[in-house]
């Protein structure tokens, strides 16, 4: 299963960057993201993190958790994570965030897996369940959010990050 999301913000790169990799602050931005926390934080955007969020299907919400090793690398603007507990156990998820120009940003989430273990329904699940009902349906309203909250935060002159 392979999944690709993008959404351009109107807002500097670096910011967007900044805003995307500091997860613990995802709630205050996303209003489908129920806690995020680290069990294991080796510095900003580093270690184990653990992530809940709800997947709209109308009016009812279906939650949803994952336990991710978390990575980034400032300069080339991305963040990885590789899922080590939840439904999605061995998803590779990178995050990229590439200027368009001084004010338009390019910001994309691939995620990739071979499915859970379930014998002879993994991949069928993976890309017809999964894939483009849960992990889209939640990473579109994610970029979507965080692209609104650098908005916010250059409109307002801020860095809104630490």
């Amino acid at each position: 299963m392979r999944t690709v999301d993008e959404h351009v913000a109107l807002a500097p790169a670096d910011l967007c960057y900044r805003i995307a990799a500091d997860v613990e602050r995802w709630p205050d931005h996303l209003s489908h993201y129920r806690w995020v926390r680290f069990d294991r934080k080796d510095g900003f955007a580093e270690g184990i993190v653990e992530m809940s969020a709800n997947r709209p299907f109308g009016p009812l919400n279906w939650p949803t958790w994952w336990r991710s090793e978390m990575t980034h690398d400032e300069v080339d603007r991305t963040v990885r994570y590789h899922h080590v507990g939840g439904i999605t156990t061995g998803m590779d998820v990178w995050w990229s965030v590439n200027p368009l120009d001084d004010q338009r940003t390019r910001m994309r989430i691939v995620h990739e897996w071979d499915g859970p273990g379930w014998p002879l329904i993994s991949g069928i699940a993976a890309e017809l369940v999964i894939g483009p009902i849960f992990v889209k349906g939640i990473a579109s309203r994610t970029l979507a959010g965080l692209a609104a909250a650098a908005e916010a935060a250059a409109r307002a002159g801020s860095s809104d990050a630490p």
